[in-house]
């Protein structure tokens, strides 16, 4: 990996590394990179920080290991009962998980394994998702009582469609990485340990366009699940408009009548 950046993990259990303007997140929380009340504020603030840092344009997570990118949460967080802790610790899995799928940049996921429950979800929060071949994946939360809690009804539903939505949280239907892609979970499949590395290449692909018209990009094709598409169309209009008051926007288009590569300043 090359170059620095000003934050750190607050957390051994999140690696941060960079790699140009690339961003990369692994969860190490052995055995299952499981989440908790340690990781799940530290993502969050990690993310908040690379919101900060004007030169990261996309960001890259995956999990530690060759067997699980996420199993979610650890249920014996769960096994007292305790409905205070069970509400504190949805609203850190929720603020976590909110905070990287609203991260300015592009967010990527490369999923080396399994990811179950609340691992889909966090893999649910990017907005692409690299998928090895011998994954699995699964919302097996109602076969323990409880539901996902974290974006995965409304995610789930929004990508893939209610039906397949509805046979894998209500049926509790574990998913490989060759379904995954035929329903849209996957945007694509590659081999066993290449997750990673391709992940990394797409971000560095998101490097080389404009940030700026990239989170204006991002915020329109977000608007496009949440909002009917006549009030975004004028919407759509604005942001283009609005691209002509960054730098950005001028050197884009004089790199492409140069036939040079453009600098970006994501100002």
């Amino acid at each position: 990996m090359t170059s620095t950046m000003t934050i750190t993990s607050p957390t051994e259990k999140l690696k941060l590394e960079r790699d140009g303007h690339v961003a990369i997140i692994t969860i190490d929380n052995p055995a299952a990179n499981t989440w908790d009340g340690d990781s799940l504020p530290g993502l969050k603030k990690i993310v908040e920080g690379l919101n900060k840092e004007k030169d990261i344009y996309a960001l890259v997570v995956t999990g530690e290991g060759e067997k699980f990118f996420s199993a979610g949460a650890d249920l014996k967080m769960f096994a007292d009962g305790d409905k205070v802790n069970a509400r504190n610790m949805a609203e850190a899995f929720g603020e976590a998980f909110e905070a990287l799928a609203d991260f300015r940049g592009v967010a990527i996921a490369a999923v080396n394994g399994y990811a179950m429950g609340g691992g889909l979800e966090f893999a649910l929060a990017c907005d692409i998702r690299v998928v090895e071949e011998q994954a699995q994946m699964a919302l097996p939360e109602a076969r323990v009582g409880l539901l996902p809690c974290a974006g995965g009804t409304q995610r789930l539903s929004w990508l893939v469609g209610e039906a397949w939505a509805a046979k894998m949280i209500l049926c509790n239907e574990r998913i490989n990485a060759a379904t995954a892609e035929k329903i849209g979970l996957a945007q694509e499949v590659v081999p066993k340990g290449e997750s990673l590395k391709r992940a990394i290449e797409l971000a560095h692909q998101v490097a080389k366009q404009s940030p700026s018209s990239v989170t204006a990009c991002k915020k329109l094709i977000r608007g496009a699940r949440e909002r009917a598409m006549n009030p975004q169309l004028p919407l759509e209009r604005e942001l283009f408009v609005d691209l002509f008051d960054t730098q950005d926007q001028v050197e884009g288009v004089q790199a492409f009548l140069e036939k040079r590569e453009p600098e970006w300043k994501n100002a």
